[in-house]
């Protein structure tokens, strides 16, 4: 997103449909969640990617950088959109996923599943991620819940 659109302009189609019947998810309904979760002080990037890892909404903090290329960061949604998917076998067993997160030496890396999509975030390393992810939740809204299967 460093070209200063934001991926509803990118990619226009302001509604997708998840594998939930009866549910869609409103990409300019979580373009603005992307912008409120960027807000926060500790967080440099907030998108929402589909099953594949393409940008759905969302994008960088202006004046921040994540630290990858485009391309890098196009890896890296692939990849995280991946291990959403394949954590999800283990639901039954375990429980829904509420979220995961990844603390690397210059930043962590957080995401959030929602349906069959994912809200990915980059937040500064020092973060303290489970208050992070709590600040995160509530800014998704109480809907997030019904995501997950509650």
């Amino acid at each position: 997103m460093s070209k200063g659109k934001n991926s509803l302009e990118k990619y226009g189609n302001p509604c997708i449909t998840s594998i939930v019947p009866e549910k869609k998810l409103d990409i300019s309904e979580y373009e603005l969640k992307c912008q409120d979760i960027l807000d926060d002080d500790e967080i440099r990037y907030a998108a929402l990617l589909d099953e594949s890892g393409m940008i759905l909404a969302g994008g960088e903090k202006p004046g921040m950088t994540i630290r990858l290329s485009e391309e890098q960061l196009q890896s890296v949604c692939k990849e995280l959109a991946s291990r959403v998917s394949k954590r999800k076998k283990f639901d039954d067993q375990l429980g829904h996923v509420k979220y995961s997160a990844s603390r690397r030496e210059h930043v962590v890396i957080m995401s959030f599943p929602i349906f069959d999509k994912v809200i990915m975030l980059v937040a500064e390393s020092n973060v303290n991620i489970d208050r992070l992810a709590f600040r995160v939740i509530s800014k998704l809204g109480r809907q997030w819940g019904e995501f997950v299967g509650e």
